[in-house]
């Protein structure tokens, strides 16, 4: 019965007196916004979840520059200087005697 309840006359077909709920939503006009997943698997349209929600679609990665108040003082002053060379490539990064 609880899913009777639900706003969505596609839901409450598929659980329980499916007859009935379709003649309803049928003889009232009704449309079904599809914001369930019970709903958008039915149709075989793409789950309202993950990267696929709306509020998903414009999301903006973080600038990848750091802040100057979170870099070091000896590497503020190899950028200031012009002495910064970077990393070794050559060398990578290490996790300790047995790499990464």
């Amino acid at each position: 019965k609880a899913s009777l309840a639900t706003e969505s006359w596609l839901s409450a077909a598929s659980f329980q007196e499916t007859t009935r709920v379709l003649t309803e939503a049928a003889i009232e006009g009704k449309s079904d916004s599809l914001m369930g997943l019970k709903e958008n698997v039915i149709i075989g349209k793409l789950i309202p979840a993950g990267t696929g929600m709306r509020q998903y679609r414009t999301v903006r990665p973080l600038p990848t520059e750091v802040p100057e108040q979170m870099l070091p003082d000896d590497l503020l002053e190899q950028f200031a200087d012009g002495t910064y060379e970077g990393y070794d490539t050559d060398e990578g990064w290490s996790m300790g005697e047995g790499g990464y």
